[in-house]
């Protein structure tokens, strides 16, 4: 297969090869279309809404960490009349 590359691609796939990071434009291709790949993956399906904020906090990177979620309930101050 031969690939006909604008020359600011061809010196970009060039100074990859120079970094190091890639051998040859064969990598730099491959992994481009890895990449391509990647992004063209449908995204994973959303989650079911949540109910309330405690599934909301069950659910999240706080859970199992101690959080306390039943409410007290705040009988106010007592008032002197």
């Amino acid at each position: 297969m031969i690939v006909e590359l604008k020359p600011e691609t061809e010196r970009r796939v060039q100074e990859e090869i120079r970094s190091g990071r890639f051998h040859s434009a064969a990598e730099v291709i491959e992994e481009a279309l890895e990449v391509l790949l990647q992004k063209s993956e449908p995204l994973p399906l959303a989650r079911p809404p949540r109910k309330n904020l405690a599934d909301f906090l069950l659910d999240s990177p706080f859970a199992g960490s101690g959080l306390d979620l039943d409410r007290v309930q705040d009988y106010g101050r007592p008032i002197d009349l």
